[in-house]
């Protein structure tokens, strides 16, 4: 879970046509090297001299497909809001290596607030949510309280930039 380790890419060796490439890949990460180059103005072994340096650079952390958890038998997710007991390092590595275990953690936010973590859980049923809660943290020693929220609706908007209408 914890993303401590990851490369930060430095935003001002990122240009105009890096912002475009990225914006492109965020609206449609399938496309092919050939139609992004097009799309953004550069020869397609350029383009992918320049992708391939986002990507080593930590700008382009990945590509991904989504989907439908129901699939997998999910029809439940909620957000459970964790307090820690104590706020000492090895408590905090320990719990992060603990829900970095758990199948039924989609992400975790480590938070400032009243609460340290919120852990964005999908699981079958509301049985199976309380399940997991109760074994997964309820028995754990670093944890001091637990609250879960049921999710009825999610939208996500991963987009930071927008697709050029010219290159």
């Amino acid at each position: 879970m914890p993303n401590n380790m990851r490369k930060h890419p430095d935003p001002t060796l990122i240009d105009r046509i890096d912002r475009s490439i990225l914006a492109y890949l965020q609206h449609d990460a399938r496309i092919s090297n050939k139609d992004l180059s097009g799309k953004v103005g550069l020869a397609p072994s350029s383009c992918l001299a320049r992708v391939r340096r986002l990507e080593a650079s930590g700008a382009l952390l990945g590509y991904h497909a989504e989907i439908d958890p129901r699939v997998y038998g999910v029809t439940l997710e909620a957000l459970i809001a964790i307090r820690l007991e104590k706020h000492a390092r090895t408590a905090i590595a320990a719990f992060e290596r603990h829900i970095g275990t758990l199948a039924e953690v989609r992400g975790a936010f480590h938070v400032a607030g009243a609460n340290d973590y919120l852990v964005h859980v999908a699981v079958r049923d509301a049985e199976h949510l309380r399940e997991f809660a109760l074994a997964a943290f309820a028995t754990r020693p670093e944890v001091a309280h637990m609250e879960t929220s049921l999710i009825f609706s999610h939208q996500r908007n991963v987009r930071f930039g927008t697709v050029p209408t010219t290159p």
